[in-house]
């Protein structure tokens, strides 16, 4: 299947920008009417076949479409301090949209080494992994935002902690629901602060641990969005 993401159609009638438009022609060889598919990040999926394999302005005629095209079955947020290396981060946002995840927040904590972040370019990285992994929604992702202003949006009940503090004892799967969202916060390198953790249960958030082994950060991320898409399965096969 050859995939292009197409946020901006509208029409029967889509023309592909210059870079898909050269992958399109150049790279996958495609030719008039060969058939290709459109995704909105959105959960449409479009067919459509090419009506004139342009270098520059590839034209498409759209003949069929799909909705919630790839829905995932439950909602994954992880909330999420990025490393002070970005290829670190960047392999997780990558790995993260081929397992399965709904939205990807960056926090600034206390011990954060990374005070700023191309946006942009993780945008670039999930839409590819979206598109490699044929998946029909794109996450959202959202800019650096402040540890105490996360945990004032965020739904408490909803909402845990992993960190490395004593008291995190139970897991993910103690609090598992089945058809509820799950944000799964990760800390820096250096962990969350004894204060912000304070302040994560004053707000009713609680902790969770994601096992014995100590894991860098962007494994952390990985491993809770894992997490929830596996019990996600688990549960609904007992059901």
């Amino acid at each position: 299947m050859h995939l292009f993401y197409t946020p901006d159609i509208q029409s029967e009638f889509y023309t592909l920008n210059e870079e898909e438009s050269k992958h399109c022609t150049r790279v996958l060889r495609l030719q008039q009417g060969d058939t290709v598919y459109l995704v909105d990040g959105m959960g449409g999926l479009y067919t459509a076949i090419i009506q004139d394999a342009n270098q520059k302005k590839c034209q498409l005629q759209v003949i069929d479409k799909q909705i919630e095209y790839g829905k995932l079955p439950y909602i994954s947020h992880i909330a999420v301090a990025p490393t002070k290396n970005m290829d670190r981060m960047e392999w997780f946002v990558e790995k993260a949209v081929e397992i399965g995840v709904s939205e990807i927040t960056f926090l600034l904590c206390e011990h954060s080494e990374r005070k700023q972040l191309r946006l942009d370019r993780l945008e670039k990285i999930a839409i590819s992994a979206m598109k490699q992994s044929q998946k029909g929604y794109l996450p959202l992702l959202h800019d650096l935002t402040p540890f105490q202003k996360f945990i004032k949006q965020t739904v408490p009940e909803d909402t845990f902690i992993a960190h490395l503090e004593d008291d995190a004892t139970k897991s993910i799967k103690d609090y598992f629901q089945v058809n509820k969202p799950h944000c799964i916060m990760i800390g820096p390198e250096g962990d969350f602060s004894p204060q912000e953790i304070k302040a994560a249960y004053a707000a009713g958030i609680r902790p969770v641990t994601l096992g014995e082994s100590r894991l860098r950060t962007e494994t952390a991320a990985l491993v809770a969005c894992h997490t929830v898409q596996v019990l996600h399965e688990i549960y609904t096969a007992l059901d």
